[in-house]
């Protein structure tokens, strides 16, 4: 299978190292462009804004195309955005690059995930969805120390220069790939708008949306909370855990998910981050905070291709939609997260405390979970207003199909 999907877990790394690679090299861009740091964080910011507002209105407008060209098109303004920022002048050009990147990956994440999911048959699609999910985690895992080795021997365009090429490489891959992809799936008309506003899939965006809160927004103060707890000499450790984590839940997550489908999974995730909040928040033993900072991290990262299952796998023609509103959901949680935090510390609460907001907010996500899986079709009932997706590109013989590049 990974012979079939391996541009589009490329094109993933590509995105994970973007969107958090300036964290590495910031006071260095701060210092080049003349500016604040303050001022270079904005730059996550407009890149987070626009991946959220993109990834949902221009996905729809890809909807039926082939997906080659919808691929190269998003990865194309991602790069392109990208390769503004590693040439920016001023702080200026910096923020306007930072939103076409965020525009194309925004784009990027929704069309790289549905076309994976097409490409394989229907009891391989939670695999070949949680590679994709793999490759967005170990670049967000390897984005910060990445970037902070390459800038500090050859400066922080260098840096973004290397997410550049990584991205070129996959469209490189996409162009050559000799077999043909399947076509993305099109909207039906008058379906769309009750799809979109179905129970499961409104109950689905707000749990990634409170998921991404608790899990990648609280990930930020990581290091405050283990000084917090006495544990200022593990921080360093405790970071690398919690991304080890991260990639083995999103490596491991696939086989199980097309075993046991979403709906047994679901509940699982906000249940195991919340056990390792109430392990962060009551103990200080470094062997514990090592095991629960692994859980968080897989949990956070497990929950992605179970929540995209969840959503598209009876409702193949709102795939791409649905998975841009759930990732967009998904980096607005962790943005909204992160800022609640800094709220939290600027009024007093102690950084220690934070695991146990996080526990709360990871027992909200819990009942959200529950009723999300009891909305969850059961494996092989079928809806009458949905068709099930096309369980190999082959069988797709249609006229769209035979345009696909």
């Amino acid at each position: 299978m990974i012979g079939k999907v391996w541009p589009l877990v490329v094109a993933a790394l590509s995105l994970g190292i973007d969107a958090y690679v300036l964290a590495g090299v910031l006071p260095d861009m701060a210092g080049s462009l003349a500016t604040t740091a303050g001022a270079i964080g904005l730059g996550v910011t407009a890149f987070t804004a626009a991946y959220a507002v993109a990834g949902p209105f221009l996905s729809r407008a890809l909807a039926g195309r082939p997906a080659r060209t919808a691929l190269l098109v998003a990865l194309g303004a991602f790069n392109l955005g990208n390769l503004a920022t590693a040439l920016a002048p001023t702080l200026g050009v910096f923020l306007a690059s930072r939103l076409v990147a965020g525009a194309g990956a925004g784009v990027l994440t929704a069309v790289a995930t549905a076309t994976a999911g097409a490409l394989v048959a229907g009891h391989e699609r939670g695999r070949a969805m949680a590679l994709v999910t793999l490759g967005l985690s170990t670049g967000t895992v390897a984005g910060v120390p990445l970037g902070m080795l390459i800038g500090e021997h050859m400066g922080w365009r260098a840096t973004m220069g290397f997410v550049v090429l990584i991205g070129v490489l996959s469209m490189l891959a996409l162009a050559l790939r000799s077999s043909p992809l399947p076509p993305l799936p099109a909207a039906r008309g008058r379906k769309t708008r009750p799809m979109l506003g179905s129970p499961r899939a409104a109950s689905g965006i707000a749990l990634s949306f409170v998921l991404g809160t608790a899990s990648l927004g609280l990930y930020t103060y990581l290091l405050p909370m283990a000084d917090g707890r006495g544990l200022d000499g593990w921080g360093f450790t405790l970071i690398w855990t919690w991304g080890i984590g991260g990639v083995l839940g999103a490596g491991l997550i696939g086989q199980p998910l097309d075993t046991w489908g979403p709906r047994r999974l679901l509940p699982l995730i906000p249940a195991l981050l919340l056990a390792s909040f109430l392990t962060l928040w009551s103990t200080d033993h470094p062997a514990a905070w090592l095991i629960a900072t692994a859980l968080w991290g897989a949990s956070g990262w497990m929950s992605v291709p179970i929540l995209q299952q969840t959503l598209t796998r009876d409702r193949p023609e709102q795939a791409m939609t649905l998975i841009a509103l759930q990732m967009a959901a998904m980096y607005l949680g962790s943005a909204a997260g992160s800022a609640a935090g800094s709220t939290l510390l600027a009024t007093g609460t102690s950084p220690g405390a934070l695991p146990g907001w996080g526990a709360l907010a990871a027992a909200g996500a819990l009942v959200l979970a529950w009723l999300t899986a009891r909305l969850t079709p059961r494996p092989g009932s079928a809806t009458p207003h949905t068709s099930p997706l096309p369980h190999t590109p082959e069988a797709q013989h249609t006229p769209a199909a035979s345009r696909c590049p």
